[in-house]
C-alpha cells in the first residue's frame, strides 16, 4: 500500500553501504528489512517511549507478528535513501506501521510491521497501555486507525 510521502511525519536516512550490494551495485532484497528495522527504531526512539531493554524489564515486550516487504524499484550502492514510518493502526494489543523507502522523488519499497504488545512470560496479548497511544498518536500527521 503507497500513501503519500506528505502523510508520513517521520523520516529516517541512511546510505547504502558495499557490502548490501550484489555484483551489480544493487540492494540485496533482506536487507530491505533491515532498513526498516534501523528506521523503526529510530522513530520508537523519537516516540520516547520504553526502549526494548525498559520493555524486557518490565515483563511487557512488542512480538513481531508480520513483516512484509513490496519492491518498486531498486536501491544501489551509494544512494541516500530517506525511510518514511508511521503508526497506522493501533488494536487492542497490536500496532501496525508502515514504512516506504524513497531515493529523492522515487519511491523504491513499500512495507508493513505488525507487532504485539505481550506479556512476555506468558506470551499473551496485553492491551497497549494508554500513554503509548498518546504518544503514538502525537507522533502522527494522521490518525491511526484504532480499534
Amino acid at each position: 500500500m503507497r500513501m503519500a510521502r506528505e502523510d508520513f511525519s517521520f523520516f529516517h536516512s541512511l546510505r547504502v553501504r558495499w557490502a548490501e550490494v550484489d555484483m551489480q551495485g544493487i540492494v540485496f532484497n533482506g536487507h530491505y528489512l533491515t532498513y526498516f528495522d534501523v528506521a523503526f527504531t529510530e522513530y520508537w526512539r523519537a516516540t520516547g517511549l520504553p526502549d526494548v531493554l525498559a520493555q524486557a524489564a518490565a515483563g511487557q515486550e512488542m512480538f513481531a507478528r508480520k513483516a512484509t516487504v513490496e519492491y518498486q524499484a531498486p536501491a544501489r550502492f551509494d544512494d541516500v535513501l530517506e525511510i518514511g514510518v508511521r503508526c497506522a493502526a493501533l488494536g487492542r494489543s497490536s500496532m501496525r506501521f508502515l514504512l516506504e523507502i524513497h531515493r529523492g522523488d522515487a519511491h523504491l519499497v513499500s512495507g508493513e510491521l505488525v507487532y504485539v504488545y505481550a506479556d512476555a512470560a506468558a506470551r499473551r496479548g496485553v492491551p497497549v497501555p494508554p500513554d503509548w497511544r498518546e504518544r503514538l498518536m502525537a507522533m502522527e500527521k494522521l490518525a491511526p486507525e484504532t480499534a
